[in-house]
């Protein structure tokens, strides 16, 4: 179960990584592609909405997901020679 969230958050980071490489550093985007014509192709003036919104939802994706993996998370067991569970100690054994 857990290796089927880690792929799920590594999708969502593929996908964080092209909306944040899109998005302009100064505003523009998309947006400032079209020039003055924006608002006239394919609906691109809210562009930059679309591309923040998209932003902020696969971050709390990815933090959602990552909180889920700790949730999910098991000790592995340690065996012993007989191939037998041990359990483990949370201090070194004292010697005398």
């Amino acid at each position: 179960m857990t290796s089927i969230v880690i792929i799920l958050i590594l999708l969502a980071c593929v996908a964080l990584a092209f909306f944040i490489l899109i998005q302009n550093p100064k505003g523009g985007g998309l947006t400032g592609t079209f020039g003055s014509m924006s608002s006239q192709v394919m609906g691109v003036k809210q562009s930059g909405d679309v591309m923040e919104k998209g932003t902020w939802i696969l971050i709390s994706t990815v933090a959602g997901l990552c909180i889920i993996t700790v949730a999910l998370f098991q000790k592995p067991e340690i065996s012993n020679k007989n191939g037998n569970a041990a359990q483990q100690n949370s201090a070194p054994a004292k010697k005398k």
